[in-house]
């Protein structure tokens, strides 16, 4: 595979909505780095399909997808309208395993939609000419209108679009409980360091600090790999975070290998961690926030992406927003690139051109579908076109303001870099590391993994 390039996130272009959510000042702009991505299509690019006729009433859609739980009864939420209106049935199956959705598809049996959360999948299968170009039938001039140019970009290749957007999210945050830090005298942190010495006064105070939450079945080690990511980009700078995605140089490099470590700091210490190692890496990453909410608490901080929200609200109905929960930004570690912010989504992408699938697809696209993705989900959409008082609450608000100001955006890493590594070796690294596996051998792994992967 050709060279990834990290994207950079225009957050100002992210929606009109989100800047309406966000403080007057003008949010700094980061400038690109590089020339914008071009990533491999196939060697045929995919004609424009004939005109389809109407769906008909009773078509099925089997959708496959990362989500299960609250988010799977989101999902449903959102589709129930189309379902109504349509006569359509939509069937929905969550799995977090990429290989099953890359082998069926590669295996001429694939679902009729994927719900991606890595951009590197979209590309791999566009590559393989297994997707459908929804510019082959989709009103572009709406969609352009209603999408700004970064998050189209993600979903492209070779000028052809092949993935919508639904969720996005800020991951760069970490929950606390404000009336706890304030019993507690606690502040908080604007640094990093101030941030592990908030860690140490808790667990002198005889809290255990902090709450990772990795279980995530066949994808466990991805909550471990935000905290790398966020890390790195604290510490080498968005310019170099780029080149990290692009396998510019390797895992083996004294900086990646500073990042694993300062994620160790934290996560190999059991004074600092809820249920020590073996808690991190069985407890679902949907409860991860729980030791920090319960009453009495069993942590004190969280570092868990926006959608995390959803899940707080769903088990804790009764915390107030801004009093009883909150968040804060994942502070600087080297002043020079101040506070940037990672971002992540998911994408749909369709397998099979059926008048039902085209009138899906039209529909998550929509304003519509994205106000409910916002109000179910908990999470922000990228589509301009949703309005401001959508997003209520001062959370969602909150968060908006966090990505409008921060000094530089980066997608995932992992959703960038080839899957083989993204939604692999990357993930299997971090299961290792905590279980204990020396950090050179567990580099060095990541690194023959890669090696082969960024060549295809």
């Amino acid at each position: 595979m050709k060279k990834l390039l990290a994207f950079l996130l225009l957050v100002a272009l992210l929606t009109p909505s989100l800047v309406a959510c966000a403080p007057a000042a003008v949010a700094p702009t980061a400038a690109p780095t590089a020339e914008p991505a071009q990533q491999s299509a196939p060697t045929e690019p995919p004609q424009p399909a004939t005109e389809a006729p109407a769906a008909q009433q009773g078509a099925q859609i089997e959708i496959l997808g990362p989500w299960g739980g609250l988010e799977q009864d989101a999902l449903l939420k959102v589709i129930a309208p189309f379902e109504k209106e349509k006569g359509i049935q939509v069937n929905y199956t969550g799995t977090r395993d990429v290989s099953l959705v890359l082998s069926r598809a590669r295996a001429g049996n694939p679902p009729d939609f994927y719900i991606s959360p890595l951009p590197a999948v979209t590309w791999e299968l566009a590559k393989d000419n297994r997707l459908v170009a929804l510019d082959s039938f989709m009103d572009m001039d709406k969609v352009k209108a209603a999408y700004a140019p970064d998050w189209l970009g993600l979903g492209s290749v070779d000028n052809h679009l092949y993935g919508i957007f639904g969720p996005v999210t800020i991951k760069s945050i970490v929950w606390y409980n404000p009336k706890q830090f304030a019993a507690r005298g606690y502040k908080v942190p604007q640094t990093w360091n101030e941030m592990l010495a908030l860690t140490d006064q808790i667990a002198k105070d005889g809290t255990t600090p902090w709450s990772i939450a990795m279980g995530s079945g066949d994808a466990t080690g991805w909550v471990g790999t935000d905290w790398i990511e966020d890390i790195m980009l604290r510490t080498v700078g968005p310019q170099e975070y780029d080149k990290w995605v692009n396998h510019e140089f390797p895992w083996t490099d004294p900086r990646v290998k500073k990042a694993w470590e300062m994620f160790g700091q934290i996560a190999l210490n059991k004074d600092y961690v809820f249920g020590g190692t073996q808690g991190e890496l069985s407890v679902d990453f949907g409860d991860g926030a729980d030791a920090v909410y319960s009453n009495p608490p069993h942590a004190c901080l969280h570092r868990q992406a926006l959608f995390m929200y959803d899940f707080v609200r769903k088990h804790f109905p009764d915390l107030k927003p801004g009093e009883d929960v909150d968040f804060f930004m994942v502070p600087p570690i080297d002043p020079q690139f101040g506070n940037p912010a990672e971002a992540a989504g998911e994408m749909l992408i369709m397998f099979r051109d059926t008048p039902a699938n085209r009138d899906f697809i039209n529909y998550w696209a929509s304003a519509d579908a994205q106000k409910l993705i916002v109000q179910y989900f908990g999470r922000l959409s990228s589509n301009s076109q949703v309005p401001a008082e959508v997003y209520n609450d001062p959370l969602l608000k909150k968060g908006a303001e966090l990505l409008t100001k921060a000094n530089a955006v980066r997608f995932d890493a992992s959703d960038l870099m080839p899957s083989a590594i993204g939604a692999g070796a990357f993930w299997k690294g971090v299961v290792d590391y905590v279980n204990g596996k020396d950090l050179d051998t567990v580099l060095k792994a990541v690194e023959e993994a890669s090696v082969d992967a960024y060549k295809q």
